[in-house]
């Protein structure tokens, strides 16, 4: 797996990884908990720490990710067990029935879309959404936008036209393996690193570079036995 110079965990919360803190017992009425999850594990990193994204978020949170469909459906399962409720906007659906049936133990975490179907979620702090477009190479501007305890993922298979765009408009930004061409202009739109531009083209499947402002993080998600069973191995084509 290629590496981009250090590691750090900006993606989410990784847990409790300082020393405990100490505070008056009067003090303890002015605390307040967020309510949720960390974050969605997104896989390891170079040195095998957990990355992970917090989706659930009480600000608008958009979520480029150029790469496979594997990626993008693990992604909504694992959104999907932290509690959040997953729409799906694709023109594939039979791409998604399967996971859609299999998640939730019969509940409706995961609905299907038509594009440009996706209705109002009423996300809330306690009932969080994610939407995930899966709406091909030129996917139109979504009737539903990210929003508080709203996030989006949408998921291009290549850098189509649109994609620019997007790259610029989203906050987090992951790349799986592209052309070179594609890794240039990537590399330029978000201020890779030559090294960075170079790897993108060889990363094997599984392997995101997930990208947020000047953080960079290698990351290979690997499928649980329960994800492997429904999805197949990780890969970067369908």
């Amino acid at each position: 797996m290629a590496r981009g110079g250090p590691v750090r965990m900006p993606l989410g919360l990784p847990g409790s990884r300082y020393r405990g803190h100490t505070m008056p017992a009067d003090d303890l009425g002015l605390l307040s908990l967020p309510v949720g999850d960390d974050g969605v594990v997104i896989g390891d990193d170079a040195e095998g720490r957990p990355q992970l994204i917090g989706f659930h978020r009480s600000a608008p949170y958009d979520v480029l990710l150029i790469g496979g469909l594997w990626t993008a459906q693990v992604l909504a399962l694992r959104a999907a067990g932290t509690g959040a409720r997953v729409a799906v906007e694709t023109g594939r659906a039979q791409e998604w029935t399967r996971l859609a049936h299999a998640a939730g133990a019969g509940l409706e975490c995961i609905t299907l879309h038509e594009v440009g179907r996706v209705p109002p979620m009423g996300a809330t702090v306690g009932s969080p959404v994610l939407v995930v477009r899966d709406c091909g190479m030129r996917p139109p501007r979504g009737r539903v936008v990210s929003s508080p305890w709203q996030s989006v993922l949408t998921l291009l298979p290549y850098l189509s036209p649109v994609g620019p765009r997007l790259l610029r408009d989203a906050t987090l930004v992951g790349v799986q393996r592209v052309s070179p061409q594609e890794a240039g202009q990537i590399g330029r739109i978000l201020g890779l690193s030559a090294a960075e531009i170079a790897a993108l083209p060889t990363l094997a499947d599984g392997v995101t570079l997930w990208c947020a402002g000047r953080e960079r993080h290698w990351v290979m998600t690997t499928g649980t036995d329960a994800e492997t069973g429904l999805l197949g191995v990780a890969r970067r084509m369908e």
